[in-house]
């Protein structure tokens, strides 16, 4: 058991070495560097994640963009500042997935200035590779959690639980109000990934208006009409986008949800609590 723990948690920290923006010598750091000059050459696992974003933006009409990142540059969260209509608009310009070029198994952001940024599905690919390390080690069930991204292989595994479903509490987005309790809901997971999107956990609140890390690439600001979408799906990685795509939806995420026949739990801008098929 140890052996397989310590394989799958060297696969989460492999993932994170490889993709995140922040390591300078990941294969992102390496493609955002280059921004505007050379084209990189990238492998296989890389363009694989490449055509993923490439689908999600096109299926969400260029809602999931992963060169939006470049707008964080413009909030800051920590220090509460919200940034003034010219300054998104000087950002703007650069972002657009039509901006990466590719040359066979290279690649190219074709504007200096322009960023990749993979962590719109980064966590939530890192624990479905996670549970493939435990399945490759004989282990039919397991359940991966990082930092709040599930992936479930197999239902419960002690003997007198027969492979049940695994019991998820979900948090409330407001659990700071009066009438919320701090569970919003169990979910029963069994098999495949769930993952959550919402506006509390980097946000700010200024003149009574609440400004989070979710930001809408073609207007730079931050979307407003949901508390929190959690998604249930055959893996963590889908499910991860589609949360987020679903918060850029903002009044036509629910549409969006059944559209592709989604299980979901959603929370709106008021408190109201939307249950998809199954999801409960």
């Amino acid at each position: 058991m140890r052996r397989a723990a310590k394989a799958a948690i060297a696969e989460v920290q492999r993932i994170e070495h490889k993709f995140s923006r922040f390591r300078a010598a990941s294969v992102i750091s390496s493609i955002n560097r280059a921004a505007g000059m050379a084209a990189v050459p990238v492998d296989a696992e890389t363009m694989g994640l490449l055509d993923f974003a490439q689908a999600l933006w096109v299926q969400s009409e260029g809602l999931f963009d992963i060169t939006s990142g470049v707008l964080q540059r413009a909030w800051d969260f920590k220090q509460a500042k919200r940034p003034t209509a010219t300054q998104l608009q000087a950002l703007l310009p650069l972002v657009g997935l039509q901006g990466l070029e590719r040359q066979g198994r290279k690649v190219r952001l074709t504007q200096p200035g322009m960023t990749l940024d993979f962590g719109g599905f980064g966590k939530e690919y890192a624990a479905d590779r996670a549970a493939a390390v435990l399945q490759s080690h004989g282990f039919a069930h397991a359940l991966v959690n990082l930092g709040g991204d599930l992936h479930a292989l197999g239902g419960r595994g002690l003997p007198e639980l027969q492979g049940t479903a695994w019991q998820i509490d979900m948090a409330h987005p407001r659990p700071d109000t009066a009438s919320a309790a701090k569970t919003l809901a169990t979910l029963a997971l069994s098999r495949g990934g769930l993952a959550t999107s919402g506006d509390y956990e980097r946000f700010f609140i200024q003149d009574g208006v609440r400004y989070c890390h979710v930001l809408n690439p073609q207007t730079g600001w931050p979307v407003s009409h949901w508390q929190s979408i959690s998604v249930l799906t055959s893996n963590t990685t889908t499910a991860g986008a589609a949360a987020t795509i679903a918060m850029l939806k903002g009044p036509n995420a629910v549409d969006w949800l059944q559209s592709q026949n989604l299980r979901y739990l959603a929370v709106q801008h008021d408190g109201q609590v939307l249950r998809g098929p199954s999801a409960c």
